[in-house]
């Protein structure tokens, strides 16, 4: 059976032992499903990530459609706002003990 669609790891993360993998994330039937680990002593870590992720995505939308990275990145934080202000799904969080890894 075929795997995800899996994204090709960064080149300087390749051949490093002290390289940790932070985030995985899939769209499935139009959702996000995550796997994380929390790796960070302090929590104000994920939002540098956050931003760091919104701010590539934002390049990546200049460069592949009619979006500047200024208005990208608007419309990002714009949801970001409004998903925080009124979330659509809360989810739930398993620790990866109970999920049989």
């Amino acid at each position: 059976m075929p795997g995800p669609k899996e994204q090709p790891l960064p080149p300087d993360v390749i051949g490093r032992d002290d390289a940790t993998e932070v985030l995985r994330t899939f769209v499935v039937d139009g959702g996000l499903s995550i796997a994380f680990t929390r790796a960070f002593e302090e929590p104000d870590m994920w939002g540098l990530l956050l931003v760091d992720i919104a701010r590539h995505a934002a390049r990546a939308y200049a460069k592949e459609s009619a979006y500047s990275e200024d208005e990208a990145l608007a419309r990002i934080v714009e949801m970001f706002e409004a998903e925080i202000a009124r979330p659509t799904d809360l989810g739930d969080t398993t620790p990866r003990s109970q999920q049989g890894h």
